[in-house]
């Protein structure tokens, strides 16, 4: 990356976009409807069950100007914006999301919440890791917490993780994908337990959508 690129990557000018495109979000609160999702290269958290492990190495994904991506989202009907990765908080998104408010967009984080929070968004999603925990200070501004459910442990650090959340703060437990035959029948019992939280399913891979 040469001296000038670098210092637009570093300005929120340009980002690491490994890809960008327009479909149903598949999770969470605002699960079935229409959203253009960018996706920003770069993550250290490590999930050994995440589907974009090729997002990991940001040096993969060309910088991309906040001018072409708001060209590829003017091919489109969109009113709602959602910014995910990777880990999109590593980026300074302080330009990004500024200009897409400027065109009237509403705009969604999805985050593990591992970095300090930056850019203004609508909606704050944060899906916490065990190998990062989030930083206590998003945690008063998160929207929807959406915790992944890997084994029965994981009930116990999800209830840990509602410290500091505000009270209309959304509660989401999610299996991990290639156990949820094994992990669903557990959410729901715990959930028929603890009523606070929702089942949330990736519909998008049972319609196989992308």
């Amino acid at each position: 990356m040469d001296k000038q690129t670098k210092q637009a990557v570093d300005s929120g000018e340009m980002l690491p976009l490994m890809e960008a495109f327009y479909t149903i979000q598949g999770e969470g609160y605002y699960s079935g409807t229409a959203a253009y999702f960018l996706r920003i290269g770069g993550c250290d958290v490590g999930c050994h069950w995440c589907d974009v492990k090729e997002s990991w190495d940001a040096d993969l994904h060309p910088p991309t100007s906040i001018s072409d991506i708001l060209k590829g989202i003017a091919e489109y009907p969109v009113d709602t914006v959602v910014i995910t990765g990777g880990e999109p908080l590593m980026w300074n998104l302080n330009k990004l999301t500024e200009a897409l408010k400027n065109k009237g967009l509403k705009v969604h984080l999805e985050t593990s919440g591992a970095y300090p929070y930056n850019g203004a968004f609508d909606w704050v999603c944060v899906s916490p890791k065990k190998m990062q925990e989030p930083l206590d200070a998003i945690k008063p501004i998160t929207s929807e917490l959406k915790v992944i459910v890997n084994n029965k442990h994981d009930f116990i650090w999800a209830e840990e993780q509602r410290k500091g959340l505000k009270s209309d703060c959304k509660l989401y437990l999610q299996s991990e994908w290639s156990k949820r035959e094994e992990v669903i029948p557990m959410i729901i019992d715990f959930i028929k337990e603890n009523k606070d939280w929702t089942i949330s399913l990736q519909s998008h891979k049972y319609m196989s959508i992308p």
